[in-house]
């Protein structure tokens, strides 16, 4: 069980400098969580490389990125990119003439989930397939990153792989019943988890989101060496979650969206990183408040506890900082909608009883029920409700606000390691707000 360690203090000034090295370990896609790292790291003059995790061919085989492929990557990062695939996970390996578990899922119907069989043998093959592939690329990755980096850089190593869903129809029925399913449509997430694709989930879920950060401070270990020789400084961050503070009835209060079956495996990356501090090597995870990108989409309901960001922004960086904010978010609102009323909406569910009666730190992740349900995805279409254009949110600004504040938190928090698993919640974003160093953000 992870101790849980809110960020109290804005961290000092990283001693990063020209000619030190951001390594992102997974590519970007739009704009997330890295995009921030990715954005503090060039403002304070350091060299961004990228990786990418390739592209499959009309025959399932993976390759690298092509040239086009290549120069949109590139240009997305603002920074050059080690065009060595490091997809993760083994959905689509085949071994010994097996087919691979996405093919052997291609006629899986939704109803039949809790019987579906596989191949005997076959998804431990694959997962042993798949990880010895992603070993032997990130040996490459290493090989070359020897090459491009200079011995007397000091260098922050991010991994930012997450989720796992094996690649099969099946599963976007079965994932928008288990999160979005009300009535009829409800699914209980606990149900699934426990079924044949519930547990190949789990199983892909550690692969993708968990083990790859293992293997990246495994698969780096000469750089490491060579950096202990010059005496610079190899460090390693994650992105995870498990649950924020909000402010809730005017206090900060721990929350968790529910359910957040990905959970499981964030707290075996918690584990990782834990391991490897106690080895002496430099690694954290960050465990960052929920934020709504395209990839977020799947678990409506995730973006109300954002909502309460902007009460805590006012009450941490004052009404001179705060009050620019509330007035592009009143903006994006439907006449006679009001930031006041938006976030008396969010807040009366973040304190309901049937929140407070699953919401228990040390059982987290928690399953969903179906009065729990259907109460957060009312509160969200109720909240969406309120806005004048769906396609510009209140929680898209407030999103794009965490990013780019946990991407200094990390950044700087990388260089003094306070522990290897930390919580930036809002009361620290709205510190740093307060602080010189959050300047432009807001």
């Amino acid at each position: 069980m992870t101790d849980y360690r809110p960020l109290q203090q804005l961290p000092d000034p990283a001693g990063y400098k020209a000619g030190d090295v951001l390594v992102l370990v997974g590519e970007l896609f739009g704009r997330g969580y890295a995009n921030g790292l990715v954005d503090e790291a060039r403002r304070v003059g350091m060299t961004v490389i990228g990786t990418t995790v390739g592209r499959r061919d009309n025959g399932g085989a993976l390759r690298p990125l092509n040239a086009e492929e290549l120069a949109g990557a590139e240009a997305l990062l603002g920074g050059s990119i080690i065009n060595i695939p490091l997809e993760a996970g083994f959905d689509m390996e085949i071994v010994d003439g097996i087919p691979s578990l996405a093919e052997q899922l291609k006629k899986a119907r939704p109803d039949d989930f809790a019987t579906i069989t596989f191949v005997e043998g076959s998804v431990e093959k694959a997962c042993a397939a798949g990880t010895a592939r992603f070993r032997s690329h990130l040996a490459q990755l290493e090989n070359e990153l020897l090459k491009r980096i200079p011995a007397d850089a000091n260098i922050l190593l991010a991994h930012s792989m997450a989720g796992g869903i094996p690649r099969a129809r099946v599963f976007m029925p079965l994932l928008n019943r288990i999160f979005k399913g009300t009535g009829d449509k409800y699914l209980a997430s606990e149900v699934f988890w426990k079924s044949p694709l519930g547990r190949l989930c789990d199983t892909s879920f550690n692969e993708v989101t968990a083990d790859t950060f293992r293997y990246l401070i495994e698969g780096t270990a000469a750089i490491r060496k060579r950096s202990a020789s010059v005496g610079t400084r190899v460090s390693y961050s994650a992105y995870g979650y498990h649950g924020t503070e909000v402010l809730v009835n005017g206090q900060y209060r721990w929350q968790s969206y529910t359910p957040y079956v990905q959970g499981f495996a964030k707290m075996r990356l918690e584990e990782i990183a834990s391991e490897a501090t106690a080895s002496g090597i430099h690694a954290t995870v960050y465990n960052c408040p929920e934020i709504q990108t395209n990839s977020s989409a799947l678990f409506l309901g995730v973006e109300i506890s954002l909502y309460p960001l902007l009460t805590a922004i006012r009450l941490e960086a004052g009404e001179d900082t705060s009050l620019p904010l509330v007035n592009r978010c009143q903006a994006m609102l439907k006449e006679g909608a009001t930031v006041a009323g938006l976030l008396e909406r969010a807040d009366r569910y973040l304190s309901s009883p049937i929140l407070e009666q699953i919401t228990d730190f040390p059982t987290w992740p928690q399953h969903n029920s179906r009065e729990q349900a259907e109460l957060m995805l009312t509160a969200s279409t109720e909240l969406l409700e309120m806005h004048s254009d769906q396609k510009q949110l209140v929680c898209a600004e407030l999103s794009r606000i965490v990013f780019l504040a946990t991407g200094r938190l990390i950044l700087h928090g990388s260089w003094n390691q306070e522990s290897p698993v930390v919580w930036c919640n809002h009361d620290i974003i709205g510190r740093l707000l307060a602080d010189q160093r959050g300047a432009g953000i807001v």
